[in-house]
């Protein structure tokens, strides 16, 4: 009887094993939809502001960071390749000066940067699944508003986005998700009408973007 037993419980031991491990994994066709906080962290720099044509001297603008609600649809390819698009709610942002301009609002604006990224799985089968994505941004700006007078325009951008992150399974279907973006993101800002006159810089906002969420297979 201990004979028949070993052979049987050892066979059940593996059978579980390979099911979880299965349940575990993605599969080609598999859609992810995840959910939580995003948040937008700006490592801004910009050329030295020019009004009416001509630089003055030592002043730059700085942006501010931001937090929303972050959403991610993704598709797998396979166990380990997929298709991921970033979206979110729209991120408010102020603009201020720094330099000679210190202290002084310059502007506000709102912005959606949808990300499309392939990721690429390190792992496959396990519990926790660290992976890495690279893509393209296209960030949007729209509700300018000019803090010096007179109205304010930012330019859209396009740019690449690099990614790292990982997903916990918690069971077959839902998992957390935490990842780290870098972004990208440049703007020619002009603001018309001003105190100054007609106000221009560029500016690279190239922020990092992390993200927890809670994520859903299907």
């Amino acid at each position: 009887m201990k004979n028949r037993f070993k052979p049987l419980t050892l066979a059940t031991v593996v059978a579980c094993a390979i099911t979880s491990t299965h349940l575990m994994a993605y599969e080609a066709g598999d859609l992810v939809v995840r959910g939580g906080v995003t948040q937008v962290a700006t490592d801004a720099s910009s050329s030295v502001v020019a009004a009416d044509g001509s630089p003055v001297s030592g002043a730059q603008v700085d942006v501010d960071d931001a937090i929303q609600l972050g959403l991610t649809l993704g598709y797998m390819y396979s166990n380990r390749v997929g298709i991921e698009l970033l979206l979110a709610t729209p991120f408010k942002h102020r603009v201020s000066g720094k330099g000679a301009l210190a202290g002084v609002d310059v502007a506000e604006v709102e912005q959606l940067p949808p990300t499309l990224s392939v990721i690429y799985y390190l792992n496959e089968g396990a519990a926790f699944k660290p992976y890495v994505g690279a893509g393209i941004n296209y960030t949007m700006f729209f509700s300018e508003e000019s803090k010096i007078g007179g109205g304010a325009d930012l330019d859209d951008s396009f740019g690449l986005a690099l990614q790292v992150g990982a997903d916990y399974q918690i069971n077959e279907r839902l998992h957390i998700n935490a990842s780290a973006r870098w972004i990208d993101i440049d703007t020619q800002a002009t603001l018309t009408d001003t105190a100054l006159g007609r106000v221009t810089t560029s500016v690279d906002i190239d922020p990092m973007v992390y993200s927890v969420m809670l994520g859903y297979t299907f």
